[in-house]
């Protein structure tokens, strides 16, 4: 069935899923299963000793996924992590799909995570296949104003090739770089992120393979979203105690 998606926006349930109601239980999982991530235990069945017991369902299960991380984990981010200050002059090599999906969903009232290392992470799902929507170029030209604004010299779009319509993705990107000024570079690979974990050059991503390897970073997503998307539907799961106490 070709998908016919204008927008990046909620899924129908997600108003319920996600509703006030939920956050604080959503809260406790994903502070449970940072908990077991911190001791070493297997995502898996981590996740689904914490979701039966908060009994989620499939994509609140995938939400507490995204926002939980071990302490070791949390912390090395947070380590590398670099700030806006430190941008001007700068080179960086952005996760192209990573940080266009949570700044499309942003536009479209679709559902933001905040997760323990502070990253904005949607709920897209793009199974290998990516298809421009209505808030692609609102969405790539609130980046590069924003990069603009803070004097980063230059950036690499690295894009993964398998993904269908990576190469118009592309294009796009070139297109506005031309349009504004920009000094762009697009890569097409086959695979971006263990590139983008070795890379000297700061990297933009919230994907948590590269974050535990990018010996610097930038939470693009989420300060172009804080000061572009006012009305971003952002839920934080990231400021419950992490103490295992809930857990049988």
């Amino acid at each position: 069935m070709p998908d016919r998606r204008l927008h990046r926006g909620p899924h129908p349930e997600d108003h319920e899923l996600f509703a006030a109601a939920m956050i604080p239980r959503l809260r406790q999982a994903t502070g449970d299963l940072s908990w077991l991530l911190t001791r070493g235990y297997a995502i898996p069945s981590s996740l689904k000793l914490v979701g039966d017991r908060y009994q989620l369902v499939a994509r609140q299960r995938l939400a507490v996924a995204r926002s939980a991380c071990g302490d070791r984990q949390r912390q090395r981010r947070l380590r590398h992590q670099q700030f806006a200050e430190a941008l001007p002059d700068e080179c960086l090599a952005i996760d192209g799909f990573n940080v266009i999906t949570s700044v499309e969903a942003a536009l479209s009232q679709g559902v933001l995570l905040q997760g323990r290392d502070g990253c904005y992470r949607d709920m897209a799902s793009m199974h290998g296949s990516y298809k421009k929507v209505e808030e692609t170029v609102p969405a790539i030209e609130l980046v590069g104003q924003w990069l603009a604004e803070r004097r980063v010299r230059q950036c690499t779009w690295w894009l993964d090739q398998p993904v269908s319509n990576s190469g118009r993705l592309k294009t796009i990107l070139r297109q506005l770089a031309q349009q504004h000024g920009w000094d762009w570079q697009v890569e097409l690979v086959p695979d971006p992120d263990p590139l983008l974990g070795k890379e000297a050059a700061i990297v933009a991503s919230s994907d948590s393979q590269i974050l535990d390897q990018a010996s610097r970073w930038v939470n693009l997503a989420r300060g172009v979203i804080e000061a572009g998307v006012a009305d971003a539907w952002r839920i934080d799961l990231g400021d419950a105690p992490v103490d295992g106490s809930a857990l049988p």
